[in-house]
């Protein structure tokens, strides 16, 4: 058929020449990129400004031949921390949604404490007589307000009381049976304090739950200011308490592996830091390069407010992987941003296919509506014989 050659042949041109247009397009795009800093890691020592009171930590002792000391191998203090150079963190702070661990060491409540029931009391007369039972041990108010000093000796109404009021009321209830006795009573365990101990978690405001002792403010706090924050507030109901504190989950922590999805959406996965994580241990996280990922990768560490240029480090993929070089496995610290950029080919691939993807629907569309009226000029009735 002459006709629909003759037809076909011009959309063919056009759409060949689109094609091309678009992928020196793609070309020109990509060829753009941003360069990186590749010099030493020596020249670049403002990153350790954003993590300040970072403690170099030793390598190990240097040996002579007679296996003396002779001194030791520290990190160069102007380079970034690596995996055989590594630092420990500032002292940990805590945020929401971090979780503490919170333990009573001292919980008593101010004096005078009126005895209640359910409350323990530590009942001790000594001198008691030798065919009698003794009386020694802790002793549980009942619901009636009496404690029951054991068999022989019936119950003493204490409920109500001071500690000094128990201890004359039980000794005068004594004296009728044993004479003039001397009796200790000290508080054990008092059922109106609330225990405090458990699991706390640090709300989007900052604040912990106390219950009815109130609310402590502990965000952005050490560990030992929160215990000093958290004992000061328990000194308005109770006689100087004491508490352990400590992190049970560290929620509020965080480096970032962004993997560039070649056209296809990019991928960002958030992973709580411990401290000791190397590039490799972030790409182990992700299960290693991406079949869109080129080797091209480096840390963006977050920068001053002030300052003027991105914080970039490099990371020789090959060097660390193949040569097990430690020079850019550097040490993750928190807010980091572990990049892994595109394979370039497959990245202008999808850009190609998607602006061409379009053209060529509408080309075939216009060759179908073609065809189809050629057809029916040439068989009006639909049918044709051969």
């Amino acid at each position: 058929m002459p006709v629909s050659g003759r037809l076909q042949k011009p959309w063919i041109h056009a759409l060949n020449a689109a094609r091309l247009a678009v992928l020196c397009l793609g070309l020109l795009i990509t060829s753009g990129c941003a360069s990186l800093n590749t010099g030493s890691a020596e020249q670049n020592p403002t990153e350790l400004g954003t993590h300040p009171q970072l403690a170099p930590v030793m390598d190990g002792p240097v040996l002579d031949e007679t296996g003396q000391v002779t001194g030791e191998i520290q990190a160069p203090t102007m380079s970034p921390p690596s995996e055989l150079a590594k630092v420990s963190l500032p002292r940990y702070r805590v945020a929401p949604p971090d979780i503490l661990v919170i333990q009573s060491i001292r919980l008593f409540p101010k004096a005078p404490y009126y005895i209640q029931t359910s409350d323990f009391l530590q009942i001790v007369v000594p001198g008691t007589p030798p065919d009698a039972p003794p009386i020694g041990g802790p002793f549980q108010v009942d619901s009636t307000g009496m404690v029951n000093l054991g068999a022989g000796y019936d119950s003493v109404k204490v409920a109500g009381m001071t500690m000094e009021e128990a201890q004359a009321a039980i000794a005068k209830h004594l004296s009728r049976l044993l004479g003039t006795a001397q009796v200790s009573v000290a508080l054990l365990q008092a059922s109106g304090v609330q225990p405090i101990q458990g699991e706390h978690l640090i709300g989007p405001d900052g604040y912990i739950n106390l219950g009815v002792y109130g609310s402590v403010y502990v965000a952005n706090m050490t560990v030992d200011e929160a215990r000093l924050a958290i004992e000061k507030q328990l000194e308005s109901y109770l006689d100087q308490p004491k508490v352990s504190v400590d992190v049970l989950i560290y929620n509020s922590k965080f480096f970032y592996i962004v993997t560039e999805g070649a056209g296809f959406g990019d991928n960002i996965v958030r992973i709580p830091i411990t401290g000791n994580e190397t590039v490799l241990d972030a790409l182990a996280q992700v299960g290693g390069l991406q079949q869109s990922s080129s080797k091209r990768i480096w840390i963006s560490r977050p920068a001053p407010k002030d300052s003027q240029c991105d914080q970039i480090l490099p990371v020789d993929f090959a060097a660390i992987t193949r040569g097990a070089s430690t020079g850019t496995n550097y040490q993750l610290l928190p807010g980091d941003r572990v990049f892994i950029a595109e394979d370039r080919l497959l990245a202008i691939n999808s850009f190609v296919t998607k602006v061409i993807n379009p053209v060529e629907r509408m080309f075939g569309f216009s060759l179908l509506s073609a065809q189809t009226v050629q057809f029916m000029q040439r068989f009006p009735r639909g049918s044709y014989t051969f």
